[in-house]
This record gives C-alpha cells, sequence and structure tokens, in this order.
C-alpha cells in the first residue's frame, strides 16, 4: 500500500513522532494506521530506555494536598532542559505521580531501595506464613519469593500499579511520557504525611 504524505501527517498529528520515523513506521505496517502507532510507541519505550541515563537536573518540585489536608505529598521529578520543565505533559506527569503517592503510600521509588534487613524480616514472615497454611517445605522458597516480590510491587512506586489504569506501572508511565516528550525523567525523591501519623524518631 502506498504511504501518503497525509497519512504521514495523520500519524504524526497523533503520535508527535519524527516524520522520518512516521513514514518507516507506516510502510513497515503496510499502511496500518493501528500497526504503525504501536511499532512507534515500541520504538519510543526502546527510546526511553536508552534516555534514563542522561543527565536530567532541571525539572520540577510538586506539591499535592488530599482529603481536606489530610495527606500532603512533596515530590521532585527530574527532567533534562528548563524548556521541558515547562511542558504541560511534564507538569500533569508530576501531579500523577504525586496523587499516585498520596493513594498508594510507596515507601521507595525502586526496589534497590528496600534495606537487606527488612527483606529479610518480610522473608521470615512469609515463610512462617505458609509454614502456617500447611504449605510443603520443598516449595516453600517459591511461595517466600513470591510473596516477597509482591510486597516489593506494593512498597516501591516504580512498581504501583498505576492508579488510573493498572494494566500499567509508573515506571512503564514515566517511559511512556519519556518517549512522548524525548527526554529523561527521573523521579528523584518524595515525602508523604498523614494528619496524625507517629514519626519515626
Amino acid at each position: 500500500m502506498e504511504v501518503t504524505t497525509e497519512m504521514i501527517k495523520q500519524l504524526r498529528a497523533a503520535t508527535n513522532a519524527p516524520m522520518l520515523d512516521c513514514r518507516k513506521a507506516l510502510q513497515d505496517a503496510n499502511g496500518d494506521f493501528d500497526k504503525a502507532v504501536d511499532w512507534l510507541r515500541e520504538k519510543g519505550m526502546a527510546t526511553a530506555a536508552k534516555r534514563s541515563d542522561r543527565d536530567a537536573s532541571n525539572g520540577t518540585v510538586e506539591l499535592y494536598s488530599h482529603g481536606g489536608g489530610r495527606v500532603g505529598v512533596m515530590v521532585e521529578i527530574n527532567c533534562e532542559t528548563d524548556f521541558v520543565a515547562r511542558n504541560e505533559q511534564f507538569r500533569t506527569l508530576a501531579h500523577e505521580i504525586a496523587l499516585q503517592i498520596a493513594a498508594s503510600a510507596p515507601r521507595y521509588i525502586t526496589a534497590d531501595q528496600i534495606p537487606a534487613a527488612e527483606l529479610e524480616h518480610e522473608s521470615e514472615i512469609a515463610r512462617a506464613r505458609a509454614k502456617e497454611e500447611g504449605k510443603p517445605e520443598n516449595i516453600l522458597p517459591k511461595i517466600v519469593e513470591g510473596r516477597i516480590e509482591k510486597y516489593k510491587d506494593e512498597v516501591c512506586l516504580m512498581r504501583q500499579p498505576y492508579i488510573r489504569d493498572e494494566s500499567i506501572n509508573i515506571e512503564k508511565l514515566i517511559l511512556q511520557n519519556v518517549a512522548a516528550i524525548g527526554e529523561s525523567i527521573v523521579v528523584r525523591r518524595f515525602q508523604r504525611w498523614e494528619l496524625g501519623e507517629s514519626v519515626a524518631g
């Protein structure tokens, strides 16, 4: 099927991808618009992963208050340029991440930030629980491993299912935005406060 300029323009309008990439996507997809969009998204994800090691020192600190001031979140999100820091899509992403933190109360950004002692403690709890449930000794390690992965999904921001679309996690949401915006995006740090919670001394 012949790829027309009109088709390329439509694809560019829908995806914001460069013209040359739109042409290539349509050629590869034999003119099928939906396949071309998928092709661009996959390429964007791959490019986004490559971008993640670039220096990100601009950005924003997003403040969010929830439930009439019952929960407060402050999160620093970085990007590479001041231009993107002022971009509407980047600002929206920062807000969505603050919302996620307010709703899902993660304790870490990534799994490698969880202290080894905490994982060990969780493993012991999981093992004791599995024994209590009468699970056979030979499958205990597998059960413990599964429960630890589930624990990481709960306490790590990047692994949490996105509250607006549980088919993707926060890491994937960020990668989608990196692909669209074209810059590295990093969640640098966050703090979440809940009214009346005890402060660990």
